[in-house]
């Protein structure tokens, strides 16, 4: 009958019966779908991972795990290989330096020499930023024409020293030179010998360095000329031409004294210099005579271009004139072969490597 209450009560049971079924079927249909789509995602993953090992060689996937072998208890760990470093540009080569011209363009032609202002060696210093150690230089924009030792023969004579090296330092970098300043300082208080320090200064500057050129220089000569080059010729060559000491003139034809230049090959033609004269004098007529004995003549710059000034000082204590000096000179000749580089003999008391020079004390022995 309609209206029945048990009527409906029956008919809402079962549809809520087929509510609850449709609700099992879409949970199980549910379930069903989602275990076989975790298992695909699986699959595909240890597929993926097979393609990639199979196309790593055998000795990569190798070395990947090889460091954690050998540690019990730590898994393997797989890295990436390395990507393979792209090729470095080749370096180009260092350009070569052209040869500095004949004549420096840094000249500046006559100078004005004073000894009357204070100096000092960090005063110096602080104006010759390019030095190296030992007192060496070499031109940055050009390959020098010449290596240059200059040698200083020394004894008690700083402050005479801290004027030449004020002096000539700039005016030998001027000069586009290759060059270092060696100071050969006689040990002791025994008689000076200048000449022998010479031939040390020679001996020691090739231990150091190639050099094909050789200034013996006085520690009080300044030019006053950057047009006087400090650097050999094609004969041995005297710079100090013309010296305030003399007038500006040259005082003989045959001198020889203060500045001097020889190419090594002209300096072992005469076997240097001679050892055996002790004292002021006679050692420079004696060099003039070995280079005129081995056919060469002396080459001067012109009077007003070699001109010299002399820092005025008393006579150095043990460096009173040479009694024998005459008749050495006279028999220059036959004692040179003898009396010379070849028999040169001297003890190195230190070498000390300065800021702008190298200093040598050395031990020449007696009279």
């Amino acid at each position: 009958m309609p209206g029945d209450p048990s009527v409906n009560f029956n008919l809402l049971h079962r549809i809520c019966k087929l509510v609850v079924l449709l609700c099992f079927l879409h949970i199980f249909v549910t379930v069903v779908f989602y275990v076989r789509s975790f298992d695909f995602r699986v699959a595909f993953a240890q597929n993926q991972q097979s393609k990639h090992n199979a196309v790593k060689p055998a000795q990569v996937r190798n070395a990947e795990v090889r460091n954690t072998e050998d540690t019990p208890g730590v898994d393997p760990v797989i890295e990436k290989p390395k990507a393979p470093e792209e090729p470095k540009a080749p370096e180009e080569p260092a350009k070569k330096l052209e040869k500095c011209p004949e004549t420096s363009p840094l000249l500046v032609g006559p100078l004005r020499v004073e000894f009357n202002i204070p100096m000092s060696l960090d005063l110096i210093k602080k104006e010759n930023p390019n030095l190296q150690q030992g007192g060496r230089f070499k031109p940055k924009d050009c390959e020098a024409l010449q290596k240059v030792a200059i040698i200083i023969p020394f004894r008690n004579r700083d402050e005479h020293l801290k004027y030449w090296l004020y002096y000539l330092h700039p005016i030998l970098q001027r000069q586009q030179l290759d060059y270092g300043v060696y100071v050969i300082n006689q040990d002791g208080e025994e008689t000076f010998n200048r000449a022998k320090l010479l031939n040390v200064g020679y001996t020691e500057a090739l231990k150091e360095y190639d050099y094909n050129c050789f200034i013996f220089s006085d520690v009080d000569l300044i030019p006053m000329d950057d047009r006087n080059t400090y650097k050999c010729f094609s004969q041995p060559r005297h710079l100090s031409v013309s010296m305030d000491k003399f007038g500006f003139r040259l005082p003989y034809n045959q001198y020889f004294g203060g500045v001097s230049s020889l190419s090594k090959e002209q300096y072992l033609k005469i076997n240097g210099f001679p050892n055996n004269y002790w004292g002021w004098g006679g050692e420079d007529d004696d060099i003039y005579n070995r280079v005129t004995s081995r056919g060469m003549s002396i080459s001067r710059p012109s009077g007003e271009i070699g001109k010299c000034r002399m820092i005025r000082h008393n006579r150095d204590q043990k460096n009173e004139p040479n009694p024998q000096r005459f008749n050495r000179i006279a028999h220059t000749r036959e004692t040179m072969h003898k009396d010379g580089i070849n028999s040169l003999s001297y003890r190195v008391v230190s070498v000390e490597k300065l800021d702008l020079f190298t200093k040598i004390t050395v031990d020449v022995g007696k009279p």
